[in-house]
């Protein structure tokens, strides 16, 4: 029975395999008709066999490579500028501030953020296009294309903004036309005077030009003229800024020749409000101050001197200030003038309070020698005289009384001198005016706080109104 089976296995199996062998003829006919579909355009231009994930992978490549093909970059140098060999290409510049970032006195620079926009054209990005539409790319291509090389004069540092990509955007046109916008923020200087600070205007300017074409190559020129320049609204903390204007020229070096300059010219106005707050006002206080002292008793040494010395300090502390936050300059600045000046009265009053000291004791000492002060006058009585002690403090009595009788024929005698005319052969001498009132000063040195009372106010009011009209 066993035998039996096996026996009509083997004639079963030797019956199905030649069918077997005519169905895997046929099937892989099928599958290779099935990749001649699927990828037939790939094998007519390899020549070879692609399948459906090489086929995804390929896509976004063949992309670029028909953008390419569309601009023809592969096809031209573009080391080289359009029309190489030609009359000078036109460069359009317009651009747009954004943003003022700081403005340095120390330094003499400004920093500044702006939209740098470039146009021109190029017949050898010239492209097909039904439509009309123009092309935008980002910064890759602009790597494999010509573009301007301008450049900013006078710049201390720039850099190009890359967050999160490059700024820069290229537009391409179907006639060749281009669009190249990048976005700068770049520090330059400015040549600033300050024969008028705080009460200044500052006149600074941004400088485009082409680093390696002249005139004969590259030619520059607003695009729009005088609208060519716009701003946002910009606020700064210290200035105003008045005008911005574009202006255009050229420029000659000895070596290379002559080049076409655009100039971003604006005007900045400084705010008087925080140095009035920071620098005059608390100059004025000092000033006026000083003047407390001509109120005090001149014989209160200590009051009058230690306020005198503290306004000096003070004074020169707030010299010290400014000087420090400003450049080195070699002229005189206007806040120079009126700090020098508030100086000189302040130190005019300790000078003036030293000449009244002066001559109150000089005339005590007249007083003393006129007395007849005897040898054993001590120095508590000599104190007295010299202005340390009121009268009503000292006990008088044990002076020496100058007798009345000695008095009266002094004075009798210089009355009859006085009366009686100048003898023959003598001459009359006129007394000097100056000396006479130099001694009266000093005979009566109380009159010279009464008189600084009314003209060192006086003298300061007179500086300021000069001043102000002269800078204001």
């Amino acid at each position: 029975m066993r035998v039996d089976l096996l026996a009509l296995r083997l004639i079963c199996f030797a019956w199905l395999w030649p069918v077997t062998q005519l169905n895997s003829s046929h099937f892989p006919s099928k599958r290779r008709h099935k990749e001649l579909r699927l990828g037939d355009g790939n094998k007519q231009k390899h020549g070879g066999r692609v399948d459906l994930k090489m086929k995804k992978l390929d896509s976004t490549k063949s992309l670029l490579i028909k953008s390419e093909q569309l601009l023809r970059i592969e096809d031209h140098d573009f080391a080289m500028r359009p029309g190489f060999g030609g009359s000078a290409i036109p460069v359009g510049i317009d651009v747009q501030v954004e943003s003022i970032d700081s403005i340095s006195e120390v330094n003499m620079d400004f920093t500044m953020t702006l939209y740098l926009r470039h146009y021109w054209q190029d017949d050898r990005l010239a492209f097909p296009s039904s439509n009309n539409k123009s092309r935008t790319f980002d910064s890759r291509l602009v790597k494999k294309i010509w573009v301007p090389d301008v450049f900013f004069v006078h710049s201390k540092r720039s850099f190009i903004h890359d967050t999160t990509m490059e700024n820069i955007m290229l537009r391409v046109f179907p006639d060749g036309n281009i669009l190249y916008s990048v976005r700068i923020t770049v520090t330059a200087l400015c040549s600033m005077d300050f024969s008028s600070f705080p009460l200044d205007t500052q006149n600074c300017s941004l400088e485009l030009e082409s680093y390696a074409y002249n005139e004969n190559d590259l030619m520059l020129y607003w695009k729009n003229g005088n609208d060519s320049l716009r701003t946002d609204e910009i606020v700064l903390s210290q200035f105003f800024v008045e005008d911005f204007q574009p202006s255009f020229g050229l420029a000659f070096y000895s070596s290379t020749g002559w080049y076409n300059r655009l100039y971003i010219n604006f005007i900045l106005r400084r705010h008087i409000f925080f140095f009035m707050l920071q620098t005059y006002f608390p100059t004025m206080l000092m000033v006026m101050l000083s003047w407390v002292s001509f109120w005090i008793d001149r014989r209160a040494v200590p009051a009058r001197v230690s306020l005198g010395i503290t306004t000096v300090l003070t004074m020169s502390t707030i010299i010290t200030g400014v000087s420090a936050s400003m450049p080195q300059v070699s002229y005189v600045k206007a806040v120079d003038i009126y700090l020098w000046a508030s100086f000189l009265f302040v130190f005019l009053s300790v000078i003036e309070y030293a000449a009244v000291n002066y001559f109150t004791t000089v005339e005590e000492m007249k007083k003393l020698k006129r007395a007849k002060i005897p040898a054993s006058f001590d120095a508590t009585q000599a104190m007295a005289f010299d202005g340390c002690f009121h009268d009503n403090d000292i006990d008088l009595t044990s002076f020496p009384e100058v007798s009345s009788t000695a008095n009266t024929d002094r004075n009798t005698q210089s009355r009859n001198s006085t009366v009686s005319g100048p003898t023959e052969g003598t001459r009359l001498r006129r007394k000097n005016p100056l000396k006479h009132n130099l001694s009266f000063i000093m005979s009566n040195s109380y009159m010279i706080d009464s008189y600084s009372r009314v003209l060192f106010p006086l003298a300061y009011l007179l500086f300021n109104i000069i001043y102000w009209s002269l800078y204001a």
